[in-house]
């Protein structure tokens, strides 16, 4: 009898013992600090609550800034960023939680930001497939602000921790985010 084995690979996210925003990301014996939403980690995630959803969220791709601080080296095949991309977080449109075209007519956040927080992004699968209004958007794995400032929900590494783990990212990559 063949014994199946998964591919998947696993970090674990914590938060911090006394700061709801920051967090701990390991796998295995490495261990990484890392940002977490301002609102800390929820199982009941709403658009604009800040907070970094409770779940398992599975790498779904990414992007890289051509122009970036980050070489990258990477199983994902991320696509470059360039001046037009965006990504709507407007719940009533038809393009809620998608990548779109800039300039957009809703709401949406700019990919090649002025401060270099997406120069990686990967994108987490969270609210992607099915998609439900108002239940949060942009999802994303990136670069964290020095000192660790919150995000706006997602989790965010500094530039020589993602170095270091971008190399084992693929799309059968786990981020498992638990209190």
């Amino acid at each position: 009898m063949t014994e199946f084995r998964s591919r998947r690979t696993i970090f674990g996210v914590r938060r911090r013992p006394g700061k709801a925003s920051q967090g701990i990301l390991s796998l295995g014996g490495l261990t990484f600090r890392c940002s977490l939403g301002k609102g800390g980690i929820s199982a009941l995630k709403r658009e604009g609550d800040g907070a970094t959803p409770l779940a398992d969220l599975r790498v779904l791709g990414g992007y890289f800034r051509t122009d970036g601080c980050v070489r990258r080296r990477d199983r994902l095949g991320l696509t470059p960023i360039g001046p037009d991309l965006g990504w709507c977080d407007a719940p009533g449109d038809r393009n809620y939680n998608r990548p779109v075209p800039l300039p957009y007519p809703a709401s949406h956040e700019r990919m090649r930001r002025q401060d270099h927080l997406y120069d990686i992004c990967i994108v987490l699968d969270w609210n992607i497939r099915p998609r439900r209004r108002s239940r949060g958007s942009a999802i994303f794995l990136h670069l964290a602000r020095p000192g660790y400032l919150p995000t706006e929900g997602c989790i965010a590494l500094s530039p020589r921790d993602m170095r270091r783990i971008l190399p084992l990212l693929s799309t059968d990559t786990v981020f498992r985010v638990m209190r």
